[in-house]
Formats: C-alpha cells, sequence, structure tokens
C-alpha cells in the first residue's frame, strides 16, 4: 500500500437520509478517485469511510458539501487504519 493512503470514518447528522446524500457520497468519493464505503444508520446517521491521500479526501468532502438537498448539521470524523484490499468505493443497502 502507498505511504500516503489515509483512511478516515466519518458519522454526519442532519437532513442526511432520504435525501440521496449516499448516491451523492458515491459520486463524490469516485470523482476524487477515493475508495470505501457509505450506509445509512438506524438512528437517521450517515456513516462514510474514505480512503486515498489527505487531498484526495478532502475534495471528496468539498464535493460531498455541494449536495443542495442534503444539510449536514455535525460531522465527526476518526482516522483508522486503511484497508489494504479495498478497490472501489461501494453504497451499502
Amino acid at each position: 500500500m502507498k505511504k500516503n493512503v489515509i483512511r478516515r470514518h466519518y458519522r454526519f447528522r442532519g437532513e442526511v437520509q432520504g435525501v440521496g446524500f449516499r448516491w451523492y457520497a458515491s459520486n463524490a468519493a469516485q470523482a476524487a478517485g477515493t475508495t470505501g464505503w457509505v450506509r445509512n444508520e438506524y438512528d437517521g446517521s450517515v456513516t462514510l469511510e474514505l480512503q486515498g491521500s489527505e487531498p484526495q479526501i478532502e475534495a471528496a468532502l468539498e464535493l460531498l458539501k455541494k449536495n443542495r438537498w442534503a444539510e449536514i448539521r455535525t460531522a465527526q470524523a476518526t482516522d483508522i487504519e486503511p484497508d489494504e484490499e479495498e478497490r472501489t468505493f461501494r453504497v451499502i443497502l
């Protein structure tokens, strides 16, 4: 695995379910060249993991913020260990 690859776990709260947030996140992640996954949680939040370089992750987040249908009220981020086997981004249904 490349040395500059990081993985970040996010939890978003607000108007993030029922507004296409996961699909928008998938497009943003792929456009930025990151891998990972996104899923809705039972409490109404959305969990997202992004893996790539710091600039790639920041680019994906900037694109995600442009989603005009969602309203992110809070976001928590934690760095976690990269997944050396991961090669794509997926939406978990």
